[in-house]
């Protein structure tokens, strides 16, 4: 839990930052995050390099598991189906569309915004922030009770990247490879599955 509050006060302040421009304008347009990001999967690529038993492990690993992305998607589509209920003013197919996103929010709600308008685009893009900095807190949680894949399922697309090294932590180097695999797969959905149901 600690490090995931450590991460989760990273993403604040760089918020903070953001939204007061303490920083340089030229950084905002720069390719900085994309570097450092490159940097955070190569140390953790590092790591799990090092680490003798980890392909080992992840041969041993049940193969059903190839099914994760899958089941990923059908148990967001269930979960997005069942609030839709309580959202009134909002079509299924708006729902879908947001939890399509699978957490990955820069491209799902460009996306949304250019084909539903701004107020669901935006509602997107809380909607997905949301589901990546719960996975960054409840993970050890989430572990604990519901097992090491939950979190890998809970991070959606973004278990390649910036959920990563939280899921690496708490799941085990074993699921590192199974965590890159999950968001390889969802990732590459968003964009269609995004686009399909907003042009419903």
């Amino acid at each position: 839990m600690k490090g995931s509050l450590i991460i989760l006060s990273f993403f604040a302040t760089g918020l903070l930052l953001g939204i007061f421009r303490w920083l340089p304008i030229q950084w905002f347009d720069s390719e900085y995050s994309f570097y450092v990001l490159c940097a955070l999967m190569f140390s953790v690529g590092v790591s799990i390099g090092n680490d003798p038993t980890s392909f080992r492990q992840f041969r041993n690993i049940n193969p059903r598991f190839i099914f994760l992305p899958l089941m990923t998607i059908v148990g967001t589509f269930v979960g997005v189906l069942a609030v839709s209920f309580f959202l009134k003013n909002r079509s299924l197919s708006e729902c879908l569309a947001i939890g399509s996103g699978f957490g990955y929010y820069s491209l799902s709600s460009i996306l949304i915004t250019q084909y539903k308008g701004i107020e669901l685009g935006t509602i997107a893009l809380l909607a997905n922030i949301m589901r990546e900095i719960f996975t960054l807190l409840l993970a050890p949680w989430m572990v604990k009770y519901f097992g090491k894949l939950s979190p890998i399922s809970a991070g959606g697309a973004t278990t390649m990247d910036t959920t990563f090294p939280i899921i690496v932590k708490n799941s085990g180097k074993e699921f590192g490879i199974i965590s890159i695999y999950q968001g390889f797969i969802v990732d590459f959905t968003v964009p269609f599955l995004v686009t399909f149901f907003c042009s419903l």
